[in-house]
């Protein structure tokens, strides 16, 4: 029987080991952290359940066609509930947008703000479900080991009107003056790790994902798709070794012998890194078999890390909905903190989730559940003192735009940054979202699923094929389980 390990029970490994495991192979998946979930994990605290990363339920088809595939669905495991308003945007005191689920509301709200945006919106969606079509069809499940992949009339084709070479920002502002407007559309690709401005326009895709296609969530937290994941993989049989990090590849004759852990040692015919690309490359590997250098990852334009706040409330809070956007500061000046010279920034964007307010089953009966993300360069100093400063910073935020003091009913607060980030996930460089989707850095150009020098170790994950999110991450574990299937 042919036989697999993978390195990481994040999203993109855990769909890896299903996807083999229900072709008859043979898969271990180790992980170093006590449960599953990568940076989907989740812990309870005083009756309170935290997500500890990811919080937006976006582009649900990708859910639907991975459990599809093993002739489940996700209604099997957990009920979605569709987010009306999908979320809220602050733009300064008693100024906010509720985004309504419905379309035409959608465009009722447009053609308020700018007479002729309606009819502009619907052109500009109309492209972004091509996008999104084509884009999740063509271009996303291609394994990235050439430019010659994409040597085929049709996506040629398509890459014109995809419009791979303006950016996002451009597309956006072409059509659109009003500067809430211009906010709105150019928030989702910030998921992506990159500025509008870098972001290639074929990523307006994530539009449609936003206002057609809608915010969604999982009741019980996003941790019931790691369960509804894990559920499936050891249904088919794969086995999960938790609290047991992998130490070393060790490889013989260009091929990998056995991975060693805390634990033991492995022989396996295929080896798949579902953790960090970078930490798998330069610390598990000798010298001689990666294919990148030090430099190389040095020269890597990576996605913001984030300052993030669980907290627990001992009251509800009126003016806040279950997702939370405060565009209430310059963010240009933001960016520039995270992506041109990078430093702590002086009055950055943040989010603020409360998924109490349609779930109240993760908090105690009266209480709010919080969970508040301040994205920043990665790799900067991080320390207890400089936490305290930006959640006393984001307070007297919040208790400007809500009326309400949250410091004044704490009754559970814990914070992750960097430093955490690096301890539990080797993250490079601290980052939360891994590889920024730049034009630079898209497709073929990013580092590669397969090792060119060690023929059966293979790469999955945010810093590869197809890029950060969660529904990439399902699909990049997918696609990998593919290649390795076409060689079996």
């Amino acid at each position: 029987m042919t036989r697999a390990n993978i390195i990481g029970a994040g999203f993109s490994g855990i769909a890896a080991s299903c996807v083999l495991a229900d072709k008859g192979v043979e898969v271990n998946v180790f992980e170093k952290n006590e449960s599953p979930g990568g940076r989907a994990r989740k812990f309870e605290s005083k009756g309170f359940i935290y997500d500890m990363g990811p919080s937006w339920y976006w582009m649900p088809d990708v859910f639907e066609q991975f459990f599809n595939r093993f002739d489940k669905s996700a209604s099997d495991y957990y009920e979605l509930i569709r987010l009306d308003p999908s979320y809220r945007v602050y733009f300064g005191v008693n100024d906010f947008l509720d985004i309504p689920a419905g379309m035409s509301e959608i465009m009722e709200l447009f053609e308020s703000l700018e007479k002729g945006s309606a009819k502009k919106l619907h052109t500009f969606l109309r492209e972004a479900e091509y996008k999104y079509r084509v884009g999740m069809k063509e271009f996303v499940w291609k394994p990235g080991y050439s430019i010659f992949e994409f040597i085929d009339w049709r996506v040629i084709k398509s890459a014109f009107r995809l419009n791979m070479f303006s950016s996002v920002s451009k597309e956006i502002r072409s059509l659109f003056q009003h500067p809430k407007i211009i906010q709105l559309l150019e928030f989702p690709v910030l998921f992506l790790g990159a500025t509008p401005q870098n972001t290639p326009a074929l990523y307006s895709l994530m539009n449609y994902a936003d206002l057609q296609l809608g915010t969604w969530y999982p009741k019980g937290g996003m941790y019931k798709i790691v369960d509804a994941m894990v559920s499936v993989a050891e249904e088919k049989g794969v086995t999960f070794h938790y609290n047991e990090p992998v130490t070393s590849i060790e490889t013989l004759k260009g091929k990998v012998s056995e991975i060693i852990t805390t634990k033991g040692r492995y022989e396996g015919d295929y080896v798949i890194a579902s953790s960090d690309y970078h930490h798998s490359e330069q610390q598990l590997l000798q010298e001689k078999d990666r294919m990148y250098s030090e430099k190389y990852w040095k020269e890597r334009v990576m996605a913001p890390s984030s300052l993030l706040f669980y907290i627990g409330l001992d009251r509800e809070i009126d003016g806040l909905q279950h997702h939370n956007l405060f565009f209430d500061k310059d963010f240009a000046i933001h960016a520039n903190d995270i992506y041109t010279n990078p430093k702590w920034p002086d009055e950055p964007l943040f989010y603020v989730c409360c998924p109490s307010k349609t779930d109240k089953t993760v908090s105690p009966m009266g209480k709010e559940n919080v969970f508040i993300l301040i994205p920043i360069a990665p790799g900067l100093k991080d320390n207890d003192e400089i936490r305290d400063r930006y959640f006393n910073l984001v307070a007297s935020r919040l208790h400007a735009m809500t009326g309400v003091d949250i410091r004044k009913h704490v009754l559970y607060k814990r914070s992750y940054c960097v430093r955490d980030f690096e301890k539990d996930y080797h993250a490079f460089r601290g980052n939360a979202y891994g590889l920024a989707n730049t034009l630079m850095q898209t497709a073929f150009l990013k580092p590669k699923i397969r090792n060119n020098k060690i023929k059966n170790l293979y790469f999955t994950g945010q810093l590869t094929t197809p890029g950060p999110g969660v529904p990439p991450s399902l699909i990049s574990g997918q696609l990998v389980a593919q290649e390795i299937i076409k060689r079996l």
